[in-house]
């Protein structure tokens, strides 16, 4: 059975080095988005941040995976980081409308704001979030101090983007910059990643959760049990989360999505998590 109530799923699914862990031994490139979406039911669409996909790889991508999965792809940063969101209009609805032919299968879009973008942009945001088509959903991510300043001015950004029914990307770090560690993935994650505050309200119907701890699930219990809770009470509240786990070395961030799903089940009544396709006795998945 396939998880409903939320959606859960990583950074990637692509990564080569889950052969013989996560995906089969035997897994192929062109296998790896239908393995990894017999598990999970959504993906962080990191890769239109550095290149727009042309429409028939787009097909592609949606053809590999079932009915309720979602990609929840991050805007370019050519529109995000090089421009600023200025006089970006038509370049982000064209964007948009690239993923008409799965939009089924689309979930919220991913807005990442360079650290830079500060509350005097603010007007650019709202210019931008005014024309967005109705009928889809975003997520927005500040890295700015402004917007964590429990005043006048993260009010009025919370405010804004339950106007629009926008959610706000909470991207948690915690875990990660706390880790005493030698490890080289967890040294290069802590010099790359935020450290921000964490803000647990939700703006929108889609609660955006990005967590990055230690790769290990003992390590990131604590937190994962948390967001299990909160994540749980969102439901509760009729409001659908999309929870993204990070790891320093992304091998093993499906064994903590695993984790936290095991959790989430402990609170409410969810389907468990679907076999690994490696753990797999029938080496034919199927269709969906």
């Amino acid at each position: 059975m396939s998880i409903k109530k939320y959606h859960i799923g990583l950074t990637q699914w692509g990564y080569k080095d889950w052969k013989s862990n996560f995906f089969r031994d035997d897994a192929k490139p062109d296998e790896f988005l239908m393995q990894y979406a017999s598990v999970f039911n959504s993906v962080e669409g990191n890769t239109t941040f550095y290149n727009v996909p042309a429409p028939k790889t787009i097909e592609k991508w949606g053809s590999q995976v079932p009915a309720d999965f979602k990609f929840c792809f991050k805007f370019p940063r050519t529109i995000t980081h090089e421009k600023h969101l200025r006089h970006v209009t038509e370049e982000a609805l064209s964007f948009l409308d690239l993923f008409s032919p799965i939009r089924t299968k689309i979930g919220p879009f991913h807005v990442q704001l360079p650290p830079q973008f500060s509350f005097e942009q603010m007007k650019d945001l709202e210019t931008l979030i005014e024309v967005l088509p109705p009928h889809l959903s975003f997520a927005v991510e500040v890295r700015h101090s402004d917007f964590f300043d429990k005043g006048k001015k993260e009010r009025y950004f919370n405010d804004f983007l339950k106007s629009y029914g926008v959610n706000r990307v909470v991207f948690d770090t915690r875990r990660l910059h706390e880790l005493q560690s030698g490890e080289p993935s967890v040294k290069k994650a802590q010099s790359r990643k935020p450290k921000l505050p964490v803000r647990f309200d939700a703006t929108g119907a889609n609660p955006f959760v990005r967590f990055v701890g230690a790769n290990d699930v003992l390590n990131n219990q604590a937190h994962l049990k948390e967001w299990a809770i909160i994540t749980a009470n969102w439901i509760r509240e009729s409001r659908h989360p999309y929870i993204f786990i990070h790891a320093p070395e992304t091998l093993h961030a499906p064994e903590l999505a695993r984790y936290f799903h095991k959790e989430l089940a402990k609170l409410i009544e969810i389907s468990p998590m679907p076999e690994w396709p490696s753990e797999k006795k029938d080496k034919q998945l199927g269709l969906f």
